[in-house]
């Protein structure tokens, strides 16, 4: 049992968003499976993100690695509200859905409004008791690699700020909704401090006390905050600027080489060259990850106690039980699988219990 704010993830295992989580059909399986604690969804824009024949996938001959060159999700965020109302409205059992969200963070308006309609669900639901689960959570992707002219803003985390102010002010309103953020892969310590220095700030305008004047030097954390308005990380995901040939795949279009006047024979994986790695080949530095947060979180808490009520969700390369355990020894809260769903389908969760 995982308690994340206000939801529960019995057991701590679920789907990270991904391609295989982008409809009803998809979102159903995951949902009546018996091995998922959670579900999220395909991360949404408010509109929905164009696809064409570019945006694939593909997996690796020699691991359960995966490259993909996918945007975001080609369904508008109203169309995951209503599939989301069907769900819970029909269920004969308790499992929150976590609703996977971005907006361009010049473009805070859209988010509000994707919040705000998020929000009305669950006051139609009976999703914001204080004294009962929610079912219903929000993350913000912070992350996806394979946005052309837009890097993800995860690597700069003061660009958020304006995002990260929507979120604020929306759990300043209910405490009850449940708040994460997907993250990228980071590389150096100084990433891990810019991401908690703009999480513990987030609650200045909380009026209680809990924290001291050594933390709030150190993260520059408001010294009357006393909650944690991101309750919880989620780390990471696939690492951009990846490159997989066709002979190094399966499941693959062959797309010919950038320069088509070479009189190479190599062809890669994706018919955009590069992409987003997953699986096997991000397994390690996805702990790596889990591990710093995990760490840093607790060497926190004596000085900023809310610490303690951020959780992490551990994704990359969990592509077997030693794979979760390692997760979990790393520092994760709960699990969550992409490659192995999409290779094994709702299978990948009984194989991973």
């Amino acid at each position: 049992m995982v308690h994340v704010n206000s939801i529960d993830i019995t057991p701590p295992l679920l789907n990270s968003s991904c391609a295989w989580s982008s409809d009803l059909a998809q979102l159903k399986g995951l949902y009546d499976s018996p091995h998922t604690g959670a579900i999220t969804t395909r991360t949404a824009t408010l509109n929905g993100y164009r696809e064409n024949d570019s945006h694939t996938f593909a997996f690796a001959k020699a691991t359960t690695s995966s490259i993909n060159s996918y945007g975001y999700s080609p369904f508008p965020f109203t169309q995951y509200l209503t599939w989301i109302e069907e769900l819970l409205t029909t269920a004969t059992h308790y499992k929150p859905i976590i609703v996977s969200v971005t907006s361009d963070a010049d473009d805070p308006t859209s988010l509000a409004l994707m919040v705000a309609q998020l929000q009305a669900l669950r006051k139609r639901l009976g999703d914001q008791k204080h004294d009962d689960l929610a079912r219903i959570a929000i993350e913000l992707n912070t992350s996806c690699p394979n946005i052309k002219n837009s890097p993800p803003p995860g690597y700069d985390f003061e660009s958020l700020s304006p995002l990260l102010e929507v979120l604020s002010e929306a759990y300043a309103q209910d405490s009850t909704l449940t708040i994460g953020l997907k993250l990228p892969p980071f590389v150096h310590e100084q990433q891990f401090h810019s991401v908690l220095n703009r999480i513990t700030s987030l609650n200045a305008d909380s009026p209680h006390h809990g924290v001291t004047a050594t933390a709030a030097a150190k993260y520059a954390i408001p010294t009357r905050a006393t909650n944690t308005v991101i309750s919880f990380l989620t780390c990471t995901n696939t690492l951009g600027n990846s490159l997989l040939f066709a002979d190094q795949s399966i499941s693959i279009t062959p797309s010919p080489p950038p320069n088509k006047d070479s009189s190479s024979l190599a062809t890669f994986a994706l018919p955009t060259a590069l992409g987003g790695l997953a699986g096997d080949a991000l397994h390690p530095l996805a702990l790596g990850n889990v591990y710093r947060f995990s760490h840093m979180l607790k060497g926190l808490e004596k000085e900023w106690p809310p610490a303690s009520r951020i959780k992490i969700i551990g994704v990359g390369g969990v592509t077997s039980r030693e794979a979760r355990e390692r997760m979990t020894k790393a520092g994760a809260d709960a699990v969550a699988c992409a490659t192995l769903f999409g290779k094994e389908g709702v299978k990948a969760f009984e194989i991973l219990s």
